[in-house]
């Protein structure tokens, strides 16, 4: 199983050792800020409904299990709880008392009617970062909206400039939005924490799935307001960069290539053998190659078409020039690159066996982070937290199970290591 630890020393501790993350939201956005703390060393208590987070319905399953959940849920110990009674509400109460994060995506009015609001939260734990992740934000007129990434994707206008120009708006198929928003939520909480260690106060962080997304389309809000232009779909090309487009080669591959600068775009034009563009008085300009640009996509086209892959990618990468293959996820398995970095890492899931997942995000020298476990079964630690941790009595929790304000204590069942 591979371990990032192995590239430092043994007794490297995780940066976040000793931070308490309780996870309550649910499908992407919001567990997967929780996910990524957990990869450095966050412990993160994720408290779903008896009924379980519908990522666990998700596709692809084997063996009944979701391989989302098993992602997104990894590094993360579980209870399952219902917030809406009020018994639920106050086992939270008593969980983030002593926690350092709380995330939630829940519609925006909804903790507080559940007796969760933030405010009342920060006055019991004034270091409390509160993360609340919702689609349209905590303010403005469409707050009270229920958003998923797919309508982020489309209202960021990233679905309007994605696709092919004679084509309509083209959603992702990956939940590129939620992805987006849970990297910027991690850096916003990593922020709120840095400022709860200096001055002891907690804050909320209202966090939108549309704005991160929004904000990392570039330029284009500004070249409107300043040039009234307005990007259009156009497959893979940009109207700022030149060449940029993928092509076919003879074996039936594909590669992607850029030549963001113009040295990099001078360097590709010779190595397909028409230096005559390169050299041309237009070419040193941006505005000069995307006016011909079909000129020097047909070129390049012409010449990648007459050879396989390989050859290409060699060619290129000889002279410089930035090329890659496109890849499917048969092509990323069996990369050396991935395995080596532990950019793809295999873990021990109880049900499934060796499970091969992303790894890390990043990778620190002094203090990386880990990958320990694959996402829990629903309610896994439930004995661990409630009676061992917060002191709840045994008959207690049989009387708040029976009610269905807490689930029952499920233990993962082993069926790859021949154990009952």
């Amino acid at each position: 199983m591979f371990d990032i630890t192995s590239r430092s020393s043994p007794d490297a501790s995780p940066p976040l050792q000793g931070v308490r993350v309780v996870d309550a939201a649910t499908i992407y956005a919001g567990p997967m800020i929780a996910t990524l703390l957990g990869d450095f060393g966050a412990d993160v208590i994720k408290v779903e409904h008896p009924r379980g987070d519908g990522l666990r319905q998700w596709e692809w399953r084997k063996d009944g299990e979701s391989l989302w959940w098993a992602l997104v849920g990894r590094n993360k110990r579980d209870i399952s709880l219902a917030l809406s009674d009020p018994r639920g509400a106050d086992i939270m109460r008593r969980l983030l008392a002593e926690a350092d994060v709380f995330i939630e995506n829940f519609r925006p009015g909804t903790l507080e009617k559940w007796g969760l609001d933030p405010e009342d939260l920060l006055a019991a734990n004034p270091r409390l970062v509160v993360v609340r992740v919702s689609g349209f934000g905590q303010t403005g007129p469409y707050s009270s909206r229920p958003g998923f990434g797919t309508i982020a994707e489309a209202m960021s206008g990233f679905a309007d400039t994605n696709g092919a120009a004679d084509g309509p708006p083209v959603l992702p198929q990956w939940p590129l939005a939620d992805g987006v928003a849970a990297l910027a939520g991690a850096f916003a909480t990593m922020m709120a924490l840095r400022h709860a260690e200096a001055t002891g106060d907690g804050q909320v962080v209202d966090l939108s799935i549309y704005e991160p997304l929004f904000w990392i389309l570039g330029a284009q809000t500004s070249a409107y307001d300043q040039l009234g232009t307005t990007p259009t779909r156009q497959g893979s090309r940009t109207g700022f960069n030149v060449p940029r487009e993928c092509f076919r080669t003879r074996d039936g591959r594909w590669i992607a290539l850029s030549g963001a600068t113009t040295a990099t775009a001078q360097r590709i034009m010779a190595a397909v053998g028409r230096p005559d563009l390169a050299e041309a008085e237009w070419f040193s300009d941006i505005s000069g190659r995307i006016a011909h640009r079909d000129e020097i996509d047909e070129a390049i086209a012409t010449w990648v078409g007459q050879r396989d892959n390989a050859d290409v990618l060699a060619m290129f990468e000889s002279v410089g020039a930035t090329a890659g293959p496109v890849y499917s996820a048969a092509d990323i398995a069996a990369d050396p690159h991935f395995t080596e970095r532990g950019s793809v890492i295999t873990v021990d899931h109880p049900t499934l066996g060796a499970l091969r997942m992303q790894g890390l995000i990043a990778q620190l020298s002094r203090t990386p982070g880990r990958v320990r476990s694959p996402g829990p079964v629903l309610g896994e630690h439930n004995d661990d937290i409630l009676r061992d941790e917060l002191a709840y009595p045994e008959d207690v929790l049989d009387e708040l199970t029976q009610a269905g304000v807490i689930g029952r204590s499920l233990q993962p069942i082993s069926t790859k290591r021949g154990q009952p």
